[in-house]
């Protein structure tokens, strides 16, 4: 199409991401005009705006993107790979206090440096996730370490905080930290390269980002239906994910733990996810996710895999460091290479879905098929 890569408006996002069923739900499009909302896990219109070019088209990130113009503003060309982004560094470390471990999900490594970066001013809020009745996440400011710590939990439903991001860059905010998602990393990266001209730069009040590894996320609705048949809402007290060989989720109640198969979680998946190319949050300044230790999974579902991708990254990780606030092990021989070869897959498989769902291998709707990572592929 001759306008592939033109900055178009409300009626094309409708056609070609949520009618297309590639809506990540990410909130990119939301709070920057009255017109689109987030409503039980759906991106709605609220009203119809004729505007040739939006910028709910220009920052969802899956409307096309030069990927490759992203890398080389955003990062230093020398720490670029193919497989996962930038990598400063790359390590395993964990929350050094005990109990921030205890209320985060894994290792509470975001936990700390989210509640450290707001203790020394390098952000004044931070936009977290917290769930609401049902499971069902929003976006919350947190202005407080402390209200850091109470919200390290994860239920692996999206949630739109950059839609809360939006609403929060109005106002007198003016150092923003965010936890997020990779889609969610990449329409912030797509806000900051401003691609449509407005007198409200409010990107420019982003200061840093935590980025969360991510192989799926659920559909709420779908999730919740089979969390029900499972046992009481009001008895789970969180969940977890773990390695693949397992092949389950674990679902921890007041009565005990719930181990449900892959097998049935699978049709929960968001039919999104299945055309994500990142599992790394690859445009986040330091990316965290679940460690792989030769100790097994009970010794690293306490430790985080953190890579840092760019300078702020770098400082805020040695700040932690200094003060006694992240623990660090050496990283185990080979982690590295499994990690990169598990994000390539991830993007070897979102390209299959892409290029079944187009009909076409020169057509991958979002991506570039001329982008180097992907012409790789």
């Amino acid at each position: 199409m001759a306008d592939k890569n033109r900055i178009l408006g409300q009626r094309e996002l409708q056609v070609r991401v949520l009618d297309a069923d590639l809506c990540t739900g990410c909130g990119a499009c939301v709070n920057l005009c009255p017109y689109q909302a987030s409503y039980n896990d759906n991106i709605v219109f609220l009203h119809s705006c004729d505007l040739e070019a939006g910028r709910c088209y220009a920052f969802c990130p899956r409307t096309p993107t030069d990927l490759e113009a992203l890398r080389k503003t955003l990062f230093d060309e020398r720490d670029l790979t193919p497989e996962i982004g930038a990598v400063k560094e790359f390590y395993i470390a964990r929350a050094t206090d005990e109990q921030v471990r205890k209320k985060a999900q894994h290792g509470g490594t975001v936990t700390a440096l989210m509640a450290l970066a707001i203790q020394e001013g390098i952000i004044d809020t931070a936009v977290i996730t917290e769930g609401q009745e049902n499971f069902l996440p929003h976006g919350v400011m947190a202005k407080d370490p402390s209200d850091i710590k109470k919200r390290g939990k994860s239920n692996f439903v999206m949630s739109p905080m950059i839609a809360e991001f939006n609403r929060i860059a109005k106002g007198e905010h003016n150092k923003i930290g965010v936890v997020v998602t990779p889609c969610q990393a990449l329409a912030l990266a797509k806000m900051r390269l401003k691609p449509i001209a407005t007198d409200a730069n409010n990107i420019d009040k982003l200061n840093f980002v935590i980025g969360l590894f991510c192989g799926w996320a659920f559909s709420w609705r779908k999730f919740v239906d089979l969390l029900r048949k499972k046992t009481g809402l009001d008895t789970i007290i969180g969940m977890d994910i773990p390695p693949s060989k397992y092949h389950a989720i674990e679902v921890y109640t007041k009565n005990g733990t719930i181990e449900i198969s892959l097998d049935d979680v699978t049709s929960c998946i968001r039919e999104a996810c299945l055309y994500c190319f990142d599992m790394t949050a690859e445009f986040s300044d330091i990316s965290v996710g679940s460690a792989r230790l030769p100790e097994g999974w009970e010794v690293a579902r306490s430790w985080n895999q953190v890579i840092v991708r760019t300078q702020i990254g770098h400082e805020l990780m040695e700040l932690a460091r200094t003060k006694g606030l992240l623990e660090f092990r050496d990283v185990p021989e080979g982690n590295l290479e499994k990690l990169k070869k598990a994000s390539m897959n991830k993007k070897r498989m979102a390209v299959k879905n892409l290029t079944e769902k187009s009909g076409s291998s020169d057509n991958l709707l979002y991506l570039n098929s001329n982008d180097p990572v992907f012409r790789a592929l």
